[in-house]
């Protein structure tokens, strides 16, 4: 079932982060990164629910895909697809503040 795919500020911000980190080193690069990673949440339209469940947290809505190195970490709800946060895969989930507070 198709459904829309939302982005929080937080993901968004996640992804402007990457492409300066890259960018640092090489433009392109971080601009082919960032399409990818955009890529990769838009195409949760179609099929939201084929992510893995995020282990760290042990709630089947909530689940992961990864482009490149990266995490995206979503929500499925009833009538859209959430991108929570957008993080490096080593990066320890803990440290992302919102899962910290419950929000996610």
């Amino acid at each position: 079932m198709a459904q829309p795919v939302i982005w929080s500020d937080e993901s968004l911000s996640n992804i402007e982060g990457i492409a300066d980190f890259i960018g640092r080193d090489s433009l392109y690069y971080a601009q082919v990164v960032a399409n990818e990673i955009f890529a990769a949440g838009e195409s949760l339209h179609d099929s939201p629910r084929r992510g893995n469940m995020v282990p760290e947290l042990n709630n089947p809505a909530i689940k992961e895909l990864f482009s490149y190195s990266y995490r995206l970490i979503y929500e499925v709800r009833d009538t859209e697809t959430e991108i929570l946060a957008v993080i490096h895969g080593r990066r320890r989930l803990e440290s992302v503040e919102q899962f910290n507070q419950g929000k996610g």
